[in-house]
């Protein structure tokens, strides 16, 4: 188990997240999908932790668990305070939670269904500090308006419905929601995915400004391996609810040590037509998270599986300095990245 550093802010000791599949006229609980399958990991104060893998790999679970959407199967997540205690909030009941949900946010994915449509962009930013007796009338509309600023929009429009916005303008509006509270942690899942290319940049451009004014930490979920490239530190990458592969992005990016990264990098558009490289499609689906194979999930579709993956979970282990990988052969294997 891992235990908390004076520079983590957050610290995943074997998080768990099944949800019961239930059948029949009584709906009796006949298994378990398991979302989130025993995934330990640290989030480091200040940086950007990009959680990539396919839809269906269970990082957008993780990431409803860390702000409390879901309630964790097991397992425990250690949140450092501003008075440097250690707080799990894995064991916290919706009161114990309160004061926390000030200091961890959450970004969604879609702008145009995360706003509700009938209410003002000052309802809409202003509703957390109303809800937690923080702000009212006049102070409460000075804040938003400060907010809005912050994110590149202008005051006057506080009056306005979301319909009146372009996406980019409703994702700063989602932005403004999430930092309004002056937190600590964002987790940002698919922040970027809806958007087109080049709001997209102004957006990422906007959340890295955001970050050295206000020292966030994000989680940064995603499927664009291009996007996570830009903004992260360090990457973990996910498969049917378990980590495979943790490291900082430079190392990852230039030489990966788990074959389903290789083949998640395959997938990453180059600048120069003729620097592209082979993709790597791999074969079968996903595996079905209520009936997960033995050993390790991804040999099915594994190009470097041997009779011990069949077997055998590889546990994540530290392969190198700073690198954790969850593959027997992560030392032997000659694995190709993306040029930096």
């Amino acid at each position: 188990m891992t235990q908390p550093d004076s520079q983590n802010i957050l610290t995943l000791n074997h998080i768990k997240k099944y949800f019961p599949v239930r059948k029949g006229f009584l709906a009796r609980v006949v298994g378990q999908v398991r979302a989130v399958d025993d995934v330990s990991l640290t989030v480091q104060a200040g940086e950007t932790l990009g959680l990539v893998g396919e839809s269906g790999s269970g990082k957008t679970t993780l990431g409803r668990c860390i702000v409390r959407a879901h309630a964790p199967t097991a397992g425990e997540i250690l949140y450092r305070t501003t008075d440097n205690r250690i707080i799990d909030l894995a064991r916290q009941d919706k009161k114990g939670l309160r004061p926390y949900r000030r200091e961890i946010r959450m970004m969604f994915q879609d702008p145009f269904s995360s706003l509700n449509p009938r209410m003002t962009v000052l309802e809409i930013v202003g509703e957390p500090l109303r809800i937690n007796n923080m702000a009212s009338g006049k102070q409460l509309e000075e804040r938003v308006a400060q907010t809005l600023e912050r994110v590149g929009l202008r005051p006057e429009y506080m009056r306005r419905y979301p319909h009146a916005f372009s996406g980019g303008q409703r994702q700063r509006i989602g932005i403004a929601r999430a930092i309004v509270f002056d937190p600590r942690v964002v987790v940002a899942d698919e922040a970027v995915s809806a958007l087109d290319v080049s709001v997209r940049a102004q957006i990422l451009k906007l959340m890295r400004g955001l970050q050295h004014e206000l020292n966030l930490t994000y989680l940064f979920i995603s499927h664009d391996l291009s996007v996570v490239e830009y903004i992260a530190d360090r990457v973990a990458v996910m498969y049917v609810g378990k980590l495979v592969e943790v490291a900082e992005t430079e190392a990852l990016y230039r030489r990966p040590l788990h074959p389903y990264t290789e083949a998640l990098l395959s997938a990453v558009p180059k600048p120069e037509p003729t620097q592209q490289s082979k993709r790597i499609v791999l074969q079968g689906e996903i595996p079905d998270p209520a009936n997960p194979p033995t050993g390790c999930y991804f040999h099915p579709r594994c190009p470097y599986a041997q009779a011990q993956c069949q077997t055998d979970a590889p546990p994540l282990r530290e392969v190198e300095p700073g690198r954790l990988a969850a593959c027997h052969f992560a030392e032997s294997l000659s694995l190709r990245g993306v040029a930096m």
